[in-house]
């Protein structure tokens, strides 16, 4: 799991200039979290890790380059955000 977290990291950071590497790798660990504990609530069984990744992948190609103001607007990732170190890569 470790591969494709970083993976989606890296590709977080290509896509937007104004994160550190710390908040993008906590970003890209929120999604993925949050999406497997949604897909679980909504009763579907657990497809692995490919599905993830691939979902993650999608929403960081889509919506990457604004992820940080999404997060902003989210408490919970704003406060975890916000302990992240603010230099970037």
């Amino acid at each position: 799991m470790n591969e494709e977290k970083q993976s989606l990291t890296a590709l977080l950071l290509e896509k937007n200039q104004e994160l550190s590497a710390a908040k993008a790798q906590t970003l890209v660990d929120l999604l993925w979290e949050d999406f497997e504990a949604t897909y679980a609530k909504a009763g579907h069984d657990y497809q692995g890790k490919e599905v993830t990744t691939r979902v993650v992948r999608q929403w960081i190609v889509n919506y990457g380059e604004r992820l940080h103001q999404v997060a902003a607007m989210n408490p919970k990732y704003a406060e975890l955000l916000s302990s992240q170190e603010d230099t970037k890569h």
